[in-house]
This record gives structure tokens, C-alpha cells and sequence, in this order.
């Protein structure tokens, strides 16, 4: 199949590419600097700003993977809204399809923070113009690179004793980066999931601190934690800031998301792909393998 991935360079994206093009795909990796690309697949100019070259990136393709957000902006919900919207267009007046997005787990019955009402709203304007959209719901994707494991690993890695705000009691459902490939690519050859929502999770259904005491004991450390509620979402986010390299304003949104619990409630995936998710700990095995073999490769 004829394959499109928006977002080619990221966290996902750069480990999709190389797996759909071992599945047999012809790949089209969509990258503002195409001239500097040099992962797997056919790299195709364009950006989720700019229509004209959206039209030129989808025309001829099959299907498309969507991998596009803008945390770092203050006004990331109204920017993936106006690309989402930009890219069904686009892909409908291509004729694609199929759109594959990655969303985020969620009940909708709860006070969704605006980063998940975001991904919420994307996956209906990705559909908007008619293309069918197979959107998987995932939580924590623990492996090298992503933003939320970044900042479980560099907690425990740079504080022995953290006062940590109420949202370490909540419950999420982390998986595992390669689970989460292998779900995108597995779909793909499967028709009857065109224009559905699928909530994928890990082996594991943890709270926040568990997640935090798991990776300390698996790396050898000592980690003393202590819940302070009244920590507001501000005062976290600045915190975060202060012990990792993430920036405040990608912190905030992410440290609003984490007082809605993010579980599985529907594992219809696994009449599709129904192979055993891999567990937290070898998941977190797995991250600090492939960090220190980056390490040692560069």
C-alpha cells in the first residue's frame, strides 16, 4: 500500500517508517525539511500549515498516518485543529482511503483536560471531509524520546526524594512503544477497522507513583516520594521544568491530563490483533536499552 506518515520525524513516526516499510509498504515519510530526512521510506515535503503542499504530499497515496501535535504552543488547540482540519481535506480531495491517528485514552463522561479535548476534536476533524479514520486511544507510550516517559525516568534520575503533587494517584495504563507499532501497522491490512476507535494499553494498569517506585527499583535507586495536594497544575508544571528538560508550557498540558485516569475500558482491538501486550517493567528494560545504545552510538 501506498503509505503517507505526517509526523515522520517524531517520537512515533521515526519508528513507524522503518516498520511499515519492513511490512511491505510503500512509504511516503511527509517532513518540512525533506532535504535533511534520512529515515526509512520516500521523504515528501510539506507542512499541516500549508494546504498547497498537503494536496502534493497525499495525491497518489492509499492512506495516511496522522502524527501531528504542538504542545509547546500556547495555542496548540486551535493549531491542530486548523492542521487536522487542513489534512481530512486534503486527503479526501486526494481520494485517500484511510487516516490512521494516534489519540489519548480517556473517558469522555470525565472533565477531559484541553490536552485530550484536543486529540478528541482531531479525530473528528480528520474525518470531517469523509475519509474513513481508524484512531487507536493510547496513555503513557513508554520508549526512548516520548515527552511522558522523559519525565518518569528524569524524576527518578535526578531526585532521591521528590514532594510530588495529588496526580500521582492516578490510575493510567502505560504501553509499550513497541506495542504501539506493532498495533499501527497491524491495522493497516485489516479493512474492517477503517473508520472505528480503538483503546490500546500495556499489561499493566498502575498508578502514577507505582510507575515512579518501579523504574527507581529496576535502575538501582533509592526514591523517597511524598504527595503534597495542594500542589496546583501551575506549581507542577514549573517544577517539572526546574528537574527535567521538558518545557513548562508542554508540562502544563501534560500535568493537566494526568488528574484524568487513562485505562482500557474496551479491548475490541484484540478481536483484530489479539497478541499479549508487553508489562511495564520489561517496557521501561526496553526505553533504557535503547537509551544507552543511542548513547553509545552517537
Amino acid at each position: 500500500m501506498r503509505v503517507l506518515v505526517a509526523g515522520s520525524t517524531g517520537f512515533i513516526g521515526r519508528r513507524l517508517c522503518p516498520a511499515l516499510e519492513k511490512a511491505g509498504h510503500e512509504v511516503h515519510a511527509m517532513t518540512r525539511h525533506p532535504e535533511r530526512y534520512k529515515g526509512a521510506g520516500t521523504a515528501v515535503g510539506a507542512d499541516v500549515s500549508d494546504p498547497a503542499s498537503l494536496r502534493a504530499a497525499l495525491d497518489g497515496r492509499e492512506s495516511a498516518y496522522y502524527l501531528v501535535h504542538s504542545l509547546a504552543s500556547s495555542d496548540f488547540r486551535r493549531r491542530d485543529a486548523d492542521a487536522a482540519r487542513e489534512f481530512g481535506a486534503a486527503a479526501a480531495a486526494a481520494g485517500l482511503t484511510r487516516i490512521v491517528y494516534l489519540g489519548g485514552l480517556g473517558d469522555d463522561r470525565d472533565d477531559l483536560s484541553a490536552h485530550l479535548r484536543s486529540r478528541r476534536e482531531v479525530e473528528g476533524l480528520l474525518g470531517a471531509a469523509g475519509v474513513p479514520v481508524t484512531t487507536l486511544r493510547a496513555g503513557i507510550i513508554v520508549g526512548d524520546g516520548g515527552i511522558s516517559w522523559e519525565i518518569t525516568r528524569q524524576l527518578v534520575e535526578h531526585l532521591p526524594a521528590m514532594v510530588t503533587p495529588r496526580w500521582v494517584r492516578t490510575r493510567t495504563q502505560p504501553i509499550a512503544v513497541d506495542d504501539v507499532i506493532r498495533y499501527l501497522v497491524g491495522i493497516l491490512d485489516i479493512p474492517e477497522t477503517a473508520g472505528k476507535t480503538f483503546e490500546i494499553g500495556g499489561a499493566d494498569v498502575l498508578e502514577y507513583i507505582d510507575m515512579l517506585r518501579r523504574v527507581a527499583r529496576i535502575e538501582g535507586r533509592r526514591l523517597a516520594v511524598v504527595p503534597v495536594p495542594m500542589l496546583s497544575p501551575r506549581l507542577s508544571s514549573l517544577w517539572l521544568a526546574l528537574v527535567t528538560d521538558v518545557d513548562s508550557r508542554t508540562g502544563r498540558s501534560l500535568v493537566d491530563s494526568m488528574v484524568n485516569e487513562v485505562v482500557v475500558r474496551d479491548d475490541g482491538i484484540r478481536e483484530f490483533l489479539p497478541f499479549e501486550p508487553i508489562g511495564y517493567d520489561e517496557a521501561v528494560l526496553r526505553a533504557l536499552g535503547e537509551r544507552v545504545g543511542i548513547r553509545h552510538a552517537s
